[in-house]
C-alpha cells in the first residue's frame, strides 16, 4: 500500500485549462517596446527649429535669385554660434566663476565650459591655468533656437539699441559683436544675479565673403544697419 501511495504522489499534475475568451492579453508600454521607440526617433528627426525652417524655405531661394548659385549646396549657412564670458574677480571672488557658469548655462540651454590662461601675464596678476572666463559653443538646432531667441527677444531689450554696425565681419564671413549685460536675456532673473557681466557673440558662417553674410544675417532677421549706398561718378 505504502509503495502505489508514493507512486501516485509523483505522477505529475496537469495544469487547469485557461479559455481563451477569458485571458487577457498585455500590451507592453515600457520604452523595451521597439514601436515606441522608433515613434520617439521619428520625432526626433521631424523637429525642426522655426528659424532652421524659414532659412531652408525663404532664405535660400532668395540668396540664389541673388548672387546666381549655381547649387543651393553653394548657399551659405550658420556654422555655430560661440558666446565668451570674461571673469576678473576671480580671486577676490570666489562665487564669480560658479555664477557665470550657470548663467551662461541658461541662457544657451548647454553646458558651458571654463576657459584658462594660457600664460603668465603680471599686469593682471594672472598665471597660467587661471579661470578667466566660461563659453559655450552652440551648433545644429540649439544654435538655430538661440539666433532666433536673440533676434526677436534679446536685442531689442538692450538700452538705447539702434542696431548693429555693420561693419564688425572679419573678412571671412564671420560677425562678431558684444553685450554689455547679461540681463538682455529673459532667462536670467535680477534679483539673483551677483554682478553684471557682458558678453562677447561670434556667429561663423560658411559664406566666402563679408557681403554674402552680411546679406544672409539680414535675411535672418539680424538687426543690422543698413550699409550706405555708394554713389557712381
Amino acid at each position: 500500500m505504502g509503495k502505489e501511495k508514493n507512486i501516485k504522489n509523483t505522477q505529475p499534475k496537469k495544469s487547469p485549462k485557461i479559455s481563451l475568451e477569458n485571458k487577457i492579453i498585455s500590451v507592453p508600454t515600457n520604452g523595451n517596446d521597439p514601436k515606441s521607440s522608433n515613434s520617439k526617433k521619428e520625432k526626433k528627426r521631424t523637429y525642426s527649429p522655426n528659424m532652421k525652417t524659414f532659412f531652408l524655405e525663404k532664405v535660400v531661394k532668395k540668396m540664389i535669385s541673388q548672387f546666381d548659385y549655381a547649387n543651393m549646396m553653394l548657399v551659405p549657412k550658420l556654422e555655430k554660434i560661440t558666446l565668451n564670458m570674461g571673469i576678473g574677480d576671480t580671486k577676490t571672488n570666489s562665487k564669480a566663476l560658479e555664477s557665470a557658469i550657470a548663467e551662461l548655462t541658461l541662457i544657451t540651454g548647454q553646458k558651458s565650459v571654463v576657459t584658462r590662461a594660457k600664460k603668465d601675464v603680471s599686469n593682471f596678476k594672472i598665471r597660467k591655468g587661471n579661470p578667466v572666463g566660461v563659453m559655450v559653443t552652440l551648433r545644429s538646432n540649439r544654435m538655430y533656437e538661440f539666433f532666433e531667441r536673440l533676434n526677436a527677444i534679446a536685442l531689442p531689450r538692450t538700452r538705447d539699441f539702434r542696431g548693429l554696425s555693420f561693419k564688425s565681419f572679419d573678412g571671412r564671413g564671420n560677425y562678431n559683436f558684444g553685450i554689455t549685460e547679461q540681463i538682455i536675456f529673459t532667462e536670467i532673473d535680477y534679483d539673483k544675479i551677483d554682478t553684471i557681466h557682458g558678453m562677447d557673440v561670434a556667429i561663423s558662417t560658411t559664406a566666402k565673403t563679408d557681403n554674402e553674410a552680411y546679406m544672409l544675417l539680414k535675411e535672418l532677421g539680424f538687426p543690422l544697419r543698413e550699409k550706405p549706398e555708394k554713389k557712381g561718378d
